[in-house]
């Protein structure tokens, strides 16, 4: 069966997208690992781009990576350096100014090497096709209170956005994935603290 969704609507013009929804009965058991892999592959039939991320160092590059796309512009080491202490992990920052970041004060200023300035986006609010979506997972910090495995993390514009849990089911109902409010107060970009 078909369905149709409707993706905007004027007073002019609807239009609308075909969905063909999946339906495959699992009738078995499925682990975390199936759950999870499961789980990444639905996001990349939506446009996810999934990454082997692992580590700290290998996020803080794409991190680097995806803003310099978004915002069409390189950052030299001395600035990139500047703007993510200052812009992005803001060490001396709570969860309430790292969340307005990212909600309100998307746009930050960044002082280039020649003294000059220019805006650098977090997310373009206002056209949220520009920004890029990824999904990690098996994300590991050895930072913070303790040490933590993320199973699937979800990106935008590198800035990891979204912890999900995977539990598998512990009875007739298929298993589920959560939110993970149980998120470290590590290091990660500094800005696990915030989101």
């Amino acid at each position: 069966m078909s369905l149709y969704n409707m993706v905007a609507s004027t007073n002019e013009n609807t239009v609308i997208a075909e969905y063909i929804p999946e339906y495959s009965p699992s009738g078995s058991y499925q682990s975390e690992s199936q759950l999870e892999q499961e789980f990444i592959r639905l996001l990349q039939t939506q446009g996810y781009e999934y990454l082997k991320i692992h580590n700290e160092a290998s996020l803080l590059t794409n991190l680097r990576k995806q803003l310099e796309v978004l915002n069409s512009y390189s950052f030299s080491d001395t600035e990139w350096n500047w703007f993510f202490q200052k812009c992005v992990s803001g060490a001396n920052d709570g969860i309430i100014e790292k969340t307005r970041r990212i909600q309100t004060d998307h746009v930050q200023v960044l002082k280039k090497d020649d003294g000059s300035t220019k805006n650098i986006y977090h997310i373009d609010k206002k056209n949220i096709h520009n920004n890029r979506l990824q999904v990690i997972n098996q994300y590991e910090e050895s930072e913070g209170t303790h040490g933590t495995r993320y199973d699937v993390t979800i990106l935008v514009n590198g800035l990891p956005l979204v912890h999900a849990r995977i539990e598998a089911s512990r009875g007739r109902d298929s298993g589920s994935v959560q939110p993970d409010q149980s998120v470290s107060t590590g290091k990660l970009l500094g800005s696990q603290r915030s989101v």
